[in-house]
């Protein structure tokens, strides 16, 4: 019994990952209009499944250190209820946020399920190595991020003015619909075509059902074009970070997994690499919101940048076995562009970052009970 609800347990965790995290690599080719939701989704979902192939022989690290042990006692480790407790706790704590449009930290969540479960077994917590090993890169990763962003995509911005390439604005406008409203309450877009009709005296808006602004660059490097370019180092770089994703966070969740005998190494990190994929392709629209829209404007060179060093800082912390949130570091990107531009959504970020510190506390709580209902089964 206590075996298959690990089980159970650790692929609902997976599933919530992907749910909450799948979309964040991709979220600035839908916040720069360089592709649509589905497309999107569907780039995020492949590479974010390769980045979970690739785990199997790159992140042994992380596998080990996501199964509890040296944060509490060795035995208490090992047993399937802790497992099925730390699983239950954060997969909970994710969905949570998930249906809130949160984008939190999965990473958190497990850690605060480990911490709670474990207090409520009665076991003690290595402090020393909480700090050490977990806080410091946990804390130091999003900061790193948004120092990064907010330095090197001014430098980049430079780059591409002395080269040559300009930014223009383009106005797409699908078959037009009119709606009639008072000159008092008319809140005009921005692609909207303004008439006065007199007698009634009303304002007609012509409004596009598919309009939409969109900036883009003109101009030639090295006799490139700079747009397609572009855009095709974008998705690379949007590839990146779903892969870097992928071979972050499948390790940390696989290891619950190899409390089941029956579960070796490589039908851990493949089953729960299958249930990041579906999660993210079934529930991600929310998060994505929140993401391409909420946090900050942006076009195709500012969503390569945040892309690029997320994704450099995720897959140079997974091959140091240093468990950083994906989550943290690409909305840290998404800030450092924000306040780069003077474009940042600082009501949603603060809404962010309030999710990011009741996360922990939050995974504790429910790992904490999670343990208490599965032991009295």
């Amino acid at each position: 019994m206590s075996l298959t609800i690990v089980v159970l347990a650790a692929l609902l965790l997976a599933y919530a990952n992907g749910a909450n995290d799948n979309f964040k690599g991709v979220a600035t080719l839908l916040g720069s209009r360089t592709t649509d939701y589905r497309r999107a989704l569907l780039w995020a979902t492949s590479t974010t499944f390769l980045g979970s192939l690739a785990a199997v022989v790159l992140a042994h690290q992380l596998l080990e250190r996501f199964s509890g042990k040296g944060l509490v006692s060795g035995e208490l480790a090992t047993t399937a209820t802790y497992g099925s407790a730390v699983a239950l706790g954060a997969g909970l704590t994710v969905l949570a946020a998930t249906r809130l449009g949160l984008p939190i930290s999965t990473t958190h969540s497990l850690l605060g399920s480990l911490l709670g479960a474990g207090v409520a077994a009665g076991s003690t917590v290595d402090l020393a190595l909480l700090s050490q090993k977990f806080a410091v890169p946990l804390l130091a990763s999003p900061v790193l991020a948004i120092l990064i962003t907010a330095v090197v995509y001014p430098i980049l911005h430079w780059g591409r003015r002395r080269l040559g390439v300009t930014e223009t604005t383009c106005l797409c406008v699908g078959e037009p619909a009119t709606e009639l409203v008072s000159p008092a309450h008319a809140s005009q877009p921005a692609a909207a075509t303004v008439a006065v009709v007199p007698e009634a005296d009303w304002v007609r808006l012509e409004v596009g059902e598919a309009a939409n602004c969109q900036r883009r660059y003109e101009g030639r490097v090295w006799g490139i074009e700079a747009a397609d370019a572009l855009d095709r180092l974008h998705y690379l770089s949007a590839g990146l970070v779903s892969f870097a994703r992928g071979l972050n966070d499948t390790p940390k969740i696989a290891a619950l997994l190899l409390l089941a005998p029956a579960a070796g190494d490589l039908r851990s990190l493949l089953a729960v690499g299958v249930l990041i994929a579906a999660g993210g392709w079934i529930s991600a629209r929310r998060v994505a919101h929140t993401m391409s829209e909420r946090i900050t404007t942006m076009n195709h060179g500012q969503g390569f940048a945040a892309n690029v060093i997320t994704g450099l800082i995720v897959i140079g912390a997974s091959r140091l076995g240093l468990p950083v949130s994906t989550t943290h570091v690409s909305c840290g990107s998404l800030f450092g562009i924000g306040m780069a531009t003077r474009e940042a959504r600082w009501k949603t970020i603060a809404a962010i970052l309030l999710a990011w510190i009741t996360t922990l506390p939050l995974g504790a709580a429910l790992g904490a009970a999670s343990y208490w209902v599965i032991r009295s089964l």
